[in-house]
């Protein structure tokens, strides 16, 4: 079993597909050993990487802020995302939710837990 610390995000996604390939292995098995040690480590890292503290209020829009103001990630790169810049845009000023799909885009995209992107927010009308 070769298993290292989770150091980088390029770490983590190869976790994640190792979880993956781990995924229903019989109870007892080394690969469910592993999948064990696997999935520790991520919640470790995620825990590190996007610190929460309990009764911390934020929601989607400000994960979405941080990781362009301190994970050095881009309006631009979001609106690449979504599919363009008016919907990147109406998403971080509240106008739009995020569905589904861009939650897994964003999620897989900047390796961002999709439990952080489904909380319920408040959409601002249009004015």
């Amino acid at each position: 079993m070769d298993i290292r610390p989770i150091k980088t995000d390029q770490d983590h996604g190869a976790a994640l597909a190792e979880i993956e390939a781990c995924r229903g292995a019989p109870e007892g098995s080394e690969e469910a050993d592993r999948l064990d040690v696997l999935v520790t480590l991520v919640e470790s890292y995620e825990a590190r990487r996007w610190p929460l503290e309990p009764d911390q209020d934020f929601d989607p829009v400000d994960v979405l802020r941080h990781a362009i103001d301190e994970l050095g990630h881009t309006q631009s790169e979001l609106a690449d995302l979504l599919g363009s810049r008016s919907r990147a845009s109406e998403i971080l000023s509240r106008r739009r939710a995020l569905t589904v799909d861009m939650i897994r885009t964003i999620s897989a995209a900047w390796k961002i837990p999709a439990e952080l992107l489904v909380r319920p927010y408040r959409i601002d009308s249009a004015a």
